[in-house]
């Protein structure tokens, strides 16, 4: 159980620095910011995996902060998509 959990938590450190290297890169701020966003989530949630077997006592605060990280992510994605698209009636500059 042990093994698992530092492979699981190395695996979301894995997805946290591979998330992070498209922003060097060139191309749209919203298309790295999806990229990022996603391996961020996905990164973060695999170690908290990992650490729930690792430490089973901290279940309920572990199981809390996997919830608020998939909704919190959910509803930024969400807030940043409506921003991003522009208003009617409103100009571009």
């Amino acid at each position: 159980m042990n093994l698992l959990s530092l492979l699981l938590i190395a695996l979301g450190l894995v997805f946290w620095f591979w998330g992070s290297w498209p922003l060097l890169g060139s191309g749209s701020y919203l298309s790295k910011l999806h990229s990022l966003s996603v391996a961020d989530n996905l990164g973060s949630a695999l170690i908290l995996v990992g650490l729930l077997l690792k430490l089973p006592r901290e279940w309920p605060l572990l199981l809390m902060a996997l919830l608020m990280l998939v909704i919190w992510n959910t509803i930024l994605g969400y807030v940043l998509a409506a921003c991003s698209q522009p208003r009617p009636g409103r100009r571009s500059q």
